[in-house]
Parts: structure tokens; sequence; C-alpha cells
């Protein structure tokens, strides 16, 4: 059966539309991605497969073409319009991180760095510049590593915290590992560029670490910071 021949109540657009899109599933978002099945199998059931395969939206998210065209029903042309969303979302939740405060805003900065971060195969880590109301100067990704460690050299971020005249930072990187929580490495670096970007008059305001699709892990939270 098709999904026009569901009841009304139970098609993800309608869904959609009377009760918003936090009530689809996974897989019926992904079938209004879709738009259409494939002889025997609805839009769901393509979303439904998708997730199977891949496992998660993360890993989804972070196929290659090669191996999201390998879906039966897939191709480029629907990878690259994913693509495209996943982009627009990036850059929609980055237009209102530079709107305001960024501490208005948390969820929208975790969301944001788990956009740009999660998905990446290899670790990076960033720095969010920020002015003396906490608003974002830019995001600036500063050092990029192995999957297994990057080298972040406290006089690098000062220098660019002097150049955008920041008053405050965020750092943030991600672990393609998974592991959501802070190393001993990653204390010791957070404390080293407290230290170091203090003696310029920027604080470090918190440290993000990116583990896949869950929410990040905040060192200042857990007063590591």
């Amino acid at each position: 059966m098709t999904i026009r021949n569901w009841p009304s109540t139970e098609r993800p657009r309608e869904k959609l539309l009377e009760r918003g899109a936090t009530a689809l599933s996974d897989a019926e978002l992904l079938a209004l991605f879709l738009r259409v099945g494939i002889a025997g199998r609805s839009a769901v059931d393509l979303g439904r497969d998708l997730l199977a395969r891949f496992g998660s939206l993360t890993r989804l998210c972070n196929a290659s073409p090669a191996e999201f065209a390998a879906v039966p029903g897939m191709g480029v042309a629907k990878y690259a319009q994913l693509q495209a969303v996943l982009e627009l979302a990036r850059r929609a939740l980055g237009e209102q991180l530079k709107d305001g405060c960024v501490f208005d805003r948390p969820e929208t900065v975790r969301d944001w760095l788990r956009l740009r971060l999660a998905p990446l195969p290899h670790e990076i880590f960033m720095v969010l510049l920020l002015d003396s109301q906490h608003r974002l100067i830019d995001a600036v990704e500063l050092f990029r590593g192995t999957v297994n460690q990057t080298s972040v050299y406290p006089r690098e971020v000062a220098r660019l915290a002097l150049e955008r005249a920041a008053t405050a930072v965020l750092l943030a990187h991600n672990h393609p590992s998974g592991a959501r929580e802070p190393s001993p490495a990653d204390v010791a670096l957070t404390q080293a560029l407290k230290q170091a970007l203090a003696l310029i008059d920027v604080s470090v305001l918190d440290h993000f670490i990116v583990a896949g699709n869950a929410d990040p892990t905040s060192l200042a939270e857990r007063g590591l910071v």
C-alpha cells in the first residue's frame, strides 16, 4: 500500500502540518525528504532502510556519495539534496548565533556544533570568538588532526583572538571515536589555553566535546574550565 492510501493521520506530510515536525519519526522525516518510494517500498520504508543500513542519522549524513547511492532507490542527486539540507541547517543556526548572545541560546550552540563537527571522520579543533556582549564574531576551524590526536598551540589561539578583537572564546573539538568523556589531555589543554588567554584578557568560557549525535559535553558544566 502506498502512502497516499494510508489514513491521513498516518501520512508524514499531514502529520507534520497538523502536529509539527517533532511529531515525526526519523524514518518519516526521511520519507518527506525522499518524496517517493520505489516498487514495493514506500518512502517511509526507504527511510527505514537508510537508517538500518547506516545505523544512525549521523552516519547517514556522513556517508560518502558512493555509500549513499549504493542503497536501492538512492543516487547522487538525492545525496546532493541531503547535503544541501544539512548545510542550510548549519547556516540557519549560524545566523541565529550571530544575531545575539550565545548564552541566550545554549541549545543553538550545541546543535550547531553537532551539525558541524559530529559527522567528521577526523578530529577538528574549533574556536568560537565572542565580543564583550558574548555575541559571535566568527567560528574558526583552527587545527585539524587525525582520528587519534590534534596538536593545538596556545599562541595560535591567542593570536587569532587578538586579530579578531575577541574578549572571550568558546572552544570545541570532536571525538570521531564517539567517546563523550573528556580525556586528561582535553582537560590539560583547556587549562593551558585558559592560562595563555588570560594574559591578554580573553576569557575561556567553555570547551565542548562533540561525539556522535549526542548532546555535546560541556567541560564548564563538569567544573573543568
